[in-house]
């Protein structure tokens, strides 16, 4: 399995929000690059960012602190938020970026993600973010009536072979993932989930690590509840 530590992005600097509430969010670092190297002083070989103010308002707010992480950094990087169409897609990827992330848009519009995934192939991935079961759009600020689940197999059938899943409700609060909908979304046939949100214990990553294609981390790393090259080294294959 593949450890992600998370670098969430907002007004430059790299933060954790509380189940998804931009009223409840923590400064961690006001230097996301310095954070990324430390992550890979730690052995990380990947990194998930996500810019929480593109997810809120559609803008590229914080697209030269991806950039400036992928130059300084060799981390394979993956960015969330706020891509909605195909030229920002091709900005981050010309910037180096190895995967873009497309939520809202996903949920939204169907047809653009097959276009884009029939074009730019496994370099497109979609974020799933659910609360109760039901996909939620626009930074989280809205949750739809599509069921998750069968939102991802259709994202499957439509070409679509990286998911990352994440719980709202288990998002930044330090109680545990939900292991439940992770095993779920295992027998989608050639889909590589990904587990984000909650995950907080090494018993946890071992578990996950048995069926699960990637996991991200965020705050649990920044508390120090968990450590990332222990992590990586129970993960396995990097």
């Amino acid at each position: 399995m593949k450890i992600f530590p998370a670098i969430d992005l907002r007004n430059a600097q790299a933060v954790r929000l509380l189940q998804g509430d931009y009223d409840r969010m923590t400064v961690y670092s006001h230097d996301p690059a310095q954070v990324a190297k430390g992550f890979c002083e730690s052995g990380a070989k990947n990194l998930h960012m996500v810019d929480l103010d593109g997810a809120k308002d559609g803008t590229l707010a914080n697209f030269d602190v991806v950039a400036k992480v992928v130059q300084e950094t060799e981390l394979f990087v993956e960015i969330g938020g706020g891509i909605r169409d195909e030229e920002r897609i091709k900005r981050y990827l010309d910037a180096g970026v190895g995967r873009v992330i497309l939520g809202t848009v996903a949920a939204e519009d169907p047809d653009f993600v097959s276009d884009m995934v029939s074009k730019y192939k496994d370099q497109i991935a979609v974020g799933v973010d659910a609360r109760d079961g039901r996909v939620a759009v626009k930074g989280w600020l809205e949750v739809t009536d599509i069921d998750s689940v069968q939102f991802c197999r259709e994202m499957r059938e439509a070409g679509v072979k990286t998911i990352i899943y994440t719980d709202i409700s288990k998002d930044g609060a330090m109680q545990g993932t939900n292991m439940e909908i992770y095993r779920r979304l295992n027998e989608i046939d050639g889909l590589d989930v990904m587990a984000s949100g909650g995950i907080s214990s090494i018993e946890e990553v071992k578990e996950l690590s048995e069926f699960t294609y990637g996991a991200i981390l965020g705050k649990a790393l920044y508390d120090g509840v968990l450590d990332l090259a222990e992590c990586i080294r129970q993960a396995g294959v990097q």
